[in-house]
């Protein structure tokens, strides 16, 4: 299936790790041309193989906790790419700051996990409008869910929904989409320095796939990066205002369903 992302210029927000390095490989593979914003320099392999779907492919140095360096990256990619089709807003990571922190750390969450989902449509709101494009959120299920201990993370989970149906209300009428995708279990780097803090990792493990309904088993992160990058696509062309969970039934279904056994 030929998703219509040919020579496509995508920002990708934390691209080159996790969930964000699977989706800019997936929209590489698919001959789009993913930029990168990190705060990091991805691996050297990953860009190599990345650049060898995608040679266009780059990555741009950026803190985007901050306003200016979120303005510099935009311009970088005017001058180095030219005008952008699709943003996807992945970039965060779950702080744990929960009621005991305190409202400047939960301020300071929010800039590090929310401000930016914001800043970075205000700043590409004309060449989407002018690519007709699109926008993918990356959530979470804690937005839904809740979790205890991480009051700001979900606060800024939440509010990337409620974001996403506003621009796409607000921005439907100049044909640009605007869509969620949701995780709940998907074993990234990230996911796995949080195991590692446990006692017993491995039985952690066990616990939480064992609650999966569909597999028992965590979610891939291609396969987040499949939902993602259809929803960026033509083929997504009358999808907007979306909430796509990608989690293997973990949030809506019953978790009865993990311990049944397979029909016939």
């Amino acid at each position: 299936m030929d998703l219509g992302l040919k020579d496509k210029i995508v920002v990708v927000t934390g691209g080159g790790s996790g969930i964000g390095a699977a989706i800019s490989m997936t929209l590489a593979e698919e001959g789009a041309i993913p930029v990168i914003y990190a705060r990091r320099a991805p691996e050297d392999s990953f860009l190599d193989a990345l650049m060898a779907k995608s040679p266009r492919a780059g990555w741009i140095k950026a803190d985007l906790s901050q306003d200016d360096a979120c303005r510099r990256a935009v311009e970088q990619t005017h001058e180095h790419w030219g005008r952008v089709y699709g943003l996807v807003n992945n970039a965060g990571a779950n702080d744990g700051v929960g009621l005991d922190a305190g409202p400047e750390a939960f301020r300071a969450s929010l800039n590090q996990n929310l401000i930016h989902y914001y800043t970075l449509v205000h700043l590409l709101m004309d060449d989407l409008k002018a690519s007709k494009g699109a926008i993918v959120n990356i959530s979470s299920k804690t937005a839904v869910t809740g979790q205890g201990g991480t009051s700001a993370y979900v606060a800024a989970k939440a509010a990337q929904l409620g974001l996403t149906r506003e621009w796409a209300a607000a921005l439907a009428g100049d044909g640009v989409r605007v869509n969620a995708v949701i995780p709940a279990e998907v074993m990234t780097p990230l996911y796995r320095r949080w195991l590692d803090t446990m006692d017993d990792p491995e039985a952690q493990l066990a616990e939480i796939t064992a609650r999966i309904p569909l597999g028992q088993r965590m979610t891939l992160d291609t396969e987040m990066a499949a939902t993602t990058v259809f929803a960026l696509s033509e083929r997504a062309a009358h999808t907007t205002g979306q909430w796509l969970f990608v989690d293997g039934g973990y949030t809506h279904l019953d978790r009865a369903l993990s311990t049944l056994a397979p029909t016939t």
